[in-house]
């Protein structure tokens, strides 16, 4: 654990987690720099906490862009201690009502664009022989439901990813964990969102179900962006913080029924998954 003032990057701090974490992380002493796509946001993030917080213009899947935002914060602060993926949203809709437009958007912002910021940093962690990244997946990325399929797509991958990173990471002394929140009070289900332009009737009892539901919840879910921005904070400053950080009840309980699930499925199966081998 790092207890001099490290220097934070976070994507994606107009709102939300994301400005949660880079409130509280500045209050707890951190140099935060915060990236928003509109530069008419900066001036309000440098006041969040007058000397502690800077915002930075970026638009994460202008790939060139983050190689300037990286070099900004070298040039000032010489290094980057905790790198936290945040920026991304939600694409709504069936698979098949889906366009390979929206798709490729949604894997773009979601997936490659968190790959070529972690990239990025990754030299300067390296060098330092120390660092954390934190990658905001979801709930979502461990747990498929209806009418978010390219949502849970793009979390899917980036699990993957940072899971085989983790790896790659460890005799580095440089540590990754997964967040993976439920619902939170954010806007994520609201303005932040992108619907699926086509409509197909027959998904109107699955997945069209389920996005009125989430939509007719935003704004009252249970989860407190700013709590879920301490308990992020506790990992971060833990001697041996976790791989995997699930962030409220609704994901803890959906998520364990999930592996709960899947071991009930490969015990069921289980004579014909080993009957495969050849005969010795």
């Amino acid at each position: 654990m790092n207890t001099s003032t490290r220097i934070w990057l976070i994507t994606g701090v107009s709102g939300g987690l994301g400005r949660a974490l880079a409130k509280e992380a500045a209050l707890q002493g951190e140099i935060v720099y915060g990236t928003l796509r509109k530069p008419e946001q900066i001036t309000a993030f440098n006041e969040l906490v007058p000397g502690k917080t800077f915002g930075l213009e970026l638009d994460v899947n202008n790939h060139g862009q983050i190689k300037s935002v990286v070099e900004q914060i070298m040039a000032k602060s010489g290094r980057i201690d905790v790198l936290v993926n945040n920026a991304g949203y939600g694409l709504f809709g069936a698979i098949e009502e889906l366009s390979m437009d929206e798709a490729r958007m949604q894997m773009e912002t979601n997936f490659f664009a968190v790959l070529a910021m972690t990239q990025a940093v990754l030299p300067i962690l390296r060098k330092q022989r120390s660092g954390h990244i934190l990658q905001i997946s979801s709930m979502s990325g461990l747990r498929a439901n209806s009418g978010t399929g390219l949502y849970n797509a793009s979390k899917f991958a980036l699990e993957g990813m940072s899971e085989a990173l983790a790896l790659e990471l460890q005799p580095l002394n440089i540590h990754l964990t997964l967040v993976e929140p439920g619902p939170f009070r954010t806007d994520w289900a609201g303005t932040s969102s992108v619907s699926a332009k086509n409509k197909i009737e027959d998904y109107e009892l699955s997945s069209g179900a389920r996005l009125r539901l989430l939509q007719s919840t935003s704004g009252k879910q249970p989860g407190n962006p700013a709590k879920a921005a301490k308990a992020i904070l506790l990992a971060v400053n833990s001697d041996h913080p976790p791989l995997r950080l699930l962030l409220g009840k609704v994901a803890l309980d959906a998520v364990r029924d999930k592996f709960k699930t899947v071991e009930e499925e490969f015990s069921k199966w289980e004579a014909v998954s080993l009957d495969t081998s050849f005969e010795e």
